[in-house]
């Protein structure tokens, strides 16, 4: 059995890509299509070991996640890894400042992805 991991983006085409990646490096999947969706799954999940999660989705984007998640002192420990296109400086700083682990943008190479999980994870 795997690490779980929360894959959270409102495109089915990259939740397919990152499920593939990481499950490929060994780990379970999860997946939300927004940030709504994927605050319910941490609450519902205690065993996820990290989450890679987009910016730009609609109910609630990333970076309200990342805040959201980052008030919860059961779950404010959780690594989430913000996977986007957007790459803003300030972006950057808000999900460091929220608590973010990392930030990389799409297009993504799955090894890097499946690495960078690994790290935060504790699995490399």
């Amino acid at each position: 059995m795997g690490k779980k991991v929360l894959v959270i983006d409102d495109s089915a085409t990259v939740r397919q890509q990152v499920r593939t990646a990481l499950a490929l490096g060994g780990f379970d999947v999860l997946e939300a299509s927004d940030g709504a969706e994927g605050v319910e799954r941490i609450k519902q999940h205690g065993d996820l070991t990290a989450v890679v999660c987009d910016v730009n989705m609609p109910r609630m984007n990333g970076l309200e996640l990342l805040e959201t998640v980052a008030k919860d002192p059961t779950r404010s420990k959780l690594p989430i890894l913000m996977l986007t296109t957007e790459g803003q400086a300030e972006m950057v700083q808000r999900a460091k400042a929220a608590g973010a682990k990392g930030w990389m943008l799409k297009p993504f190479k799955a090894e890097l992805l499946v690495m960078t999980v690994k790290k935060l994870t504790g699995s490399a």
